[in-house]
Parts: C-alpha cells; sequence; structure tokens
C-alpha cells in the first residue's frame, strides 16, 4: 500500500472543488435561495430534501441525513474507498496526489506494483478483444456469430478472445514490462505450487470484462468454447475484484440509460449480453455468488426497483430465497423488489430469443411482488387449515419482519399477516416488540438457529450485518444525531451495563451530556484506535433508516422498551444475574453495586 495522503493535501483539494460541481454531474440540481437543491441519491423521495451548500462546500439531506463535504459524496455515491475519492477529486484539478514516505524505496515499489496492476488489466482486455479479431480468434466468433450477438454489443461490452496457449497473455504482457508476481497477483496468470511453474489462467475463452463504474476492468470472466470445465471461469479475489461487492453489466446498463429506474439482475454474462441483443439494457448479474448485502446496496444506490430473475426449479427458488434475506434490512419505503421465475429449461438468454423483447418485458412487469414471495414461501409445504401450521407459518413471517427497516412497508405487511391468520395486528406487533430481532445477542446469550424455509441460509452474519439490536439502535441514533441525547431521563437504570454494549451506551451518553461532543466526527475521534471506536465507525457508516422528525418518537420508544423489560424480571433473577457477574470475577458498577444491596435486602424481608 502506499503511504497515507497528507492533510494538508487534502485540505487543499476541498479548498479548490466545488461541491456544487461535483454532485451536479450526478444529481440534478436547482437554485433553491443561496443553496442548490435536488431529489436525494441515496433514498427515494419525491420531493426535494437534498441541498447543497455552495458557500460552506457541503451537502445534506433532511429526509435521510445523507452529509458531507465532496470525498464523502463520492465515497458514498459512487462506492469509493477513500483513497480512489481522493485520487478522483485530484484528477479533476489535473493534481497527482502526493503520499507520506513516498521516498522510502519499498514504499515507491509497492506503488509502482500497484500501477502495473491496474494498467495490466486494461492491458489484457485490449489484448482479447484483439485477439478476437485475429486468425486465432476464428473460435471464438464462429461461437459469438452462433449467439447471434452484433458487433455493436461487442463492442459495448468489450467482448474478447484468449487464445488457446499456456503464454500467449504472459508473453504479450512481458513485452509491456510486467513481470509474473504482478499477473499472479491480479489474477491472470496460474503458479503451481508444486513445480512453480506459471501459465495462462484463462486459455480458449469468450474474455468479458468486469468493470467497474468508471468502465475500468477488474477482473474476467471466460466462457469456455467447447466442454471443458468449469463452463465459466472468473478471476480469483485480487486487490482490486471481490466477487460480492461486483455485479457484471451494471457499468455497461448506466452507460445505456443514464436515467435507470429498474435493474434486472440475472445469473450469467451471456444473459446479461443477450438481453442487452434485444434491446434490454438495464440487466447484470451476479458473479458464481449468491446476492450479498453490499450488491443490494449498489443496487439500490442506482435505482429504486430492483428485479431478480432465477430459474423455476429448486435451484432457483433457494437462490431467491438467498435473494430476500439480503434484501429485507435494505427495504426502506420507496423501494420496490421484485422476483422473476421462468419456465423450466429456460435462461434469460434462451428465452428472449424465444419470445422476442416485448414478451420478455412483459414477464418483467408482472413478477412477483416481494411481500407476494414472502407469504408464498413461509407457506410452502404447509397446510395453513390446521393451527400448528399456521402458528409456524405466523412465525416464519415475523421472523422475516423484524428484519425491515421500520415504515409502511413493515405495517402493511403486518396487517396482511393478519388478514391472513385472522389475528390482530396489536398482537403480532406486542410479539415483536417483546422479542426484537438481535435480542438475544444483544443480551450475550446466542441466538437459536432459525428453521423453515425462510431461515437464513448462509453462515452467520457478522456482527452489525443484518438488524441491529435493540441497544445498536439507540447508539446508532445517537451517533447520527448527538442531540438527541437531551431526550434521555436523567436516570440510565434502563441501560444496563450487562445488555452487551451496555457500558458503551452509558459511556456515550456521558461523553455527549458533558457538552464536548456534540458532533458525531468529534465523538468517533474520541473512540479512535480501539474496538469501540470501530462499531461506532460501522454504526455511523450504516444508514439511518428513520426519518429526522420520527427519532426522538423512536429513541423514546427504546427506552421505554428496556425499561418495561426490566420490570418484567424478577427480583431473584436480577439478584441472581448480578452476583453470577460479580463471582465470575467482573467488576460491577457503583450503580450495580448499590442495586445488588436493594435486592439482597428486600429478598431478605
Amino acid at each position: 500500500m502506499a503511504g497515507p495522503i497528507p492533510q494538508r493535501f487534502l485540505d487543499d483539494l476541498l479548498a479548490r472543488v466545488d461541491i456544487v460541481d461535483v454532485v451536479g454531474e450526478r444529481v440534478q440540481l436547482k437554485k433553491a435561495g443561496r443553496n442548490h437543491a435536488g431529489l436525494c441519491p441515496f433514498h427515494q423521495e419525491k420531493s426535494p430534501s437534498f441541498t447543497v451548500s455552495q458557500d460552506k462546500q457541503f451537502y445534506h439531506c433532511f429526509g435521510c441525513g445523507a452529509h458531507g463535504n465532496a470525498l464523502r459524496f463520492l465515497m458514498e455515491y459512487d462506492n469509493l474507498r477513500f483513497p480512489e475519492a481522493v485520487e478522483q477529486l485530484a484528477s479533476r484539478l489535473g493534481l497527482e496526489v502526493p503520499r507520506e514516505g513516498q521516498d522510502d524505496p519499498r514504499a515507491q515499489a509497492r506503488e509502482r506494483q500497484r500501477r502495473e496492476g491496474v494498467n495490466l488489466l486494461e492491458l489484457a482486455t485490449r489484448f482479447f478483444r484483439e485477439r478476437l479479431t485475429m486468425s486465432e480468434g476464428r473460435a471464438g466468433r464462429e461461437y459469438l456469430e452462433r449467439r447471434g450477438l452484433s458487433p455493436d454489443v461487442l463492442r459495448d461490452f468489450a467482448i474478447g478472445y484468449a487464445p488457446d496457449g499456456w503464454e500467449a497473455l504472459r508473453r504479450h504482457l512481458h513485452d509491456q514490462g510486467i513481470n509474473d508476481a504482478v499477473q499472479v497477483e491480479y489474477g491472470l496468470l496460474v503458479q503451481r505450487e508444486d513445480s512453480g511453474r506459471v501459465y495462462d489462467r484463462f486459455r480458449d475463452r469468450v474474455m468479458f470484462p468486469i468493470r467497474d463504474w468508471k468502465g475500468r476492468t477488474l477482473g474476467f470472466g471466460g466462457r469456455v468454447l467447447g466442454d471443458a470445465k468449469p463452463k465459466y471461469l472468473n478471476s480469483p479475489e485480487t486487490p482490486v475484484f471481490h466477487k460480492g461487492r461486483e455485479l457484471y453489466g451494471l457499468h455497461e446498463a448506466r452507460q445505456a440509460n443514464r436515467r435507470l429506474e429498474r435493474l434486472l439482475v440475472v445469473e450469467g454474462y451471456m444473459d446479461v449480453v443477450a438481453l442487452a441483443q434485444f434491446d434490454i439494457r438495464n440487466a447484470c448479474a451476479t458473479l458464481g455468488t449468491s446476492v450479498t448485502e453490499e450488491h443490494v446496496q449498489r443496487l439500490f444506490r442506482l435505482v429504486g426497483e430492483v428485479v431478480f430473475c432465477f430459474d423455476g426449479d429448486a435451484a432457483g427458488r433457494q437462490a431467491a430465497r438467498r435473494a430476500l434475506e439480503a434484501v429485507l434490512p435494505q427495504m426502506i419505503d420507496g423501494r420496490q423488489v421484485r422476483f422473476l421465475f421462468l419456465p423450466d429449461g429456460e435462461d434469460p438468454d434462451s428465452l428472449v430469443r424465444r419470445e422476442g423483447t416485448q414478451a420478455f418485458r412483459d414477464r418483467i412487469t408482472c413478477a412477483m411482488p416481494l411481500s407476494e414471495f414472502l407469504f408464498e414461501q413461509a407457506a410452502e409445504g404447509r397446510d395453513l387449515q390446521r393451527i400448528e401450521e399456521r402458528e409456524r407459518f405466523a412465525s416464519t413471517v415475523l421472523a422475516a419482519l423484524k428484519r425491515l427497516p421500520e415504515g409502511v412497508l413493515k405495517s402493511l405487511l403486518l396487517g396482511e399477516l393478519s388478514k391472513r391468520t385472522g389475528i390482530e395486528q396489536a398482537r403480532f406487533t406486542a410479539l415483536m416488540a417483546d422479542a426484537p430481532a438481535g435480542a438475544a445477542e444483544a443480551a450475550g446469550e446466542p441466538a437459536e438457529p432459525a428453521t423453515g424455509p425462510m431461515a437464513p441460509v448462509s453462515q452467520p452474519r457478522p456482527r452489525l450485518a443484518g438488524a441491529l439490536s435493540m441497544l445498536d439502535r439507540v447508539l446508532q441514533l445517537l451517533v447520527h444525531e448527538p442531540t438527541l441525547v437531551e431526550r434521555l431521563p436523567d436516570e440510565l437504570d434502563w441501560c444496563t451495563e450487562g445488555d452487551g454494549d451496555g457500558v458503551l451506551c452509558r459511556e456515550v451518553i456521558e461523553l455527549l451530556r458533558a457538552g464536548r461532543y456534540r458532533s458525531p466526527q468529534v465523538l468517533l475521534a474520541h473512540f479512535h484506535g480501539t474496538r469501540e471506536g470501530q462499531h461506532l465507525e460501522a454504526l455511523a457508516r450504516r444508514e439511518l433508516l428513520i426519518p429526522r422528525d420520527a427519532r426522538a418518537t423512536e429513541i423514546d420508544g427504546l427506552v421505554a422498551h428496556f425499561r418495561r423489560r426490566r420490570s418484567r424480571q424478577t427480583p431473584e433473577s436480577e439478584y441472581a444475574a448480578l452476583l453470577a457477574k460479580e463471582r465470575g470475577g467482573e467488576r460491577l458498577s457503583r450503580e450495580e453495586k448499590q442495586r445488588l444491596m436493594e435486592l439482597l435486602m428486600s429478598l431478605n424481608r
């Protein structure tokens, strides 16, 4: 890695760039007094609540709370890492980004290798495209002609051909001064561990470059021409390519539709390209992985509606369930998700060729809404005339709804569940309040694994990947809007230190009350470099889905929940818990010691 970017350069860069120009290239802005206004690009809205201040060089959304400077905007909107956002801003001004420690020969070597890596992927793309037009690419051209792809589509997707040789690309890149080590690191060469031999990873394959938002190649997918296995071969994980994050065809979809409103997610390269051939230019594909939350976040940054397209067989239904799990935490009001299941034996490539463009578009329009798919999966294999089966159906749906953000969609789904089960909606609401998602984890207890068709099918998620615990929701509100501390009661008896992040929550509240930490940045700086700081930063990065005018009510409700939970706890169980904590070697706080004495006296009466 290159050294850190000097702070003086960042200050100078932000002073010289105009945030209105940066944001205006991506969001349609109108002058509104001294500021500019437009529709927020970070959540779906019909009336503008997103403002950009030229005087303060700052943007802010009064709907979702998104805010920051030009660097923050590029990082959030274009999904860039901090160094990439700095590079992009600097390039606008014709500046080269300096790095501390650049006089260090080792730092220079690392930076040179990084630049070689980015450059070699572009060189490889050019090499594959050239080979497709040459005599050695005849087999590739014939394959693409049989698939009915036009020259325009081949050009737009930069499709090429990897020759049937062991060292064709390697020798070409050697001539460009790029050594084997960099080619191996970026996935173009394979190195055998036993013999040390290196050779081209992609041979005799049609090549599909996987590109970022700027059209720069990050990796490749190769489709075999014959019967060799695997049929599709992807680049491995590299410093710039991560399969669980990238989507094939997203760059091309944005190029073809500057005002995208809907994206269709399919399962293969050829599906994307074939749909483009039939003028369906809003498709993208996962790269041999299940749909992840990072995929979903990236999709919703661009559009308000996502349609997932799967085969209609058991494997397709399983993939759809995984997609549903990834989607649920992102479903703030205004977003729409639907599921399109294809007839048996068909994929998008074959179906669009058989039915034509309009028929396939009609299928997309009529795809199954998320709500219908959710209830269908929960009811699968169950006789809802039986009380026990109806209970399992309701429990399965409730488990999914706990992962939804608060909003109109969640309320409507609870109402529909009430209609289908005959149980009052208020009862379901109470059940969800009594057993919130993540409550077991917050109390330091392992959650029981869910079962049934809506149970998570992937490995357990890392913390903060899914629904937040109740204490995390309090912390997230305070990190995003520190002035909410004024809503909290003077006594912190509701925030017990035995509840997961209770100690951290108390410390954050005390710091905010001290009056020195009124901005999220200063609060995060206090915890910088600690595990607690990493946790708070993750909460700060996570989108706050609660509208600004509802946040005070939300934090009041959370405190009321903790107080209700504590009031239901018997004195005996509370005493046993505190005593076990002390005997286990943990140090009790002053409040806990006082509470322990009160409980001891009351139990001995």
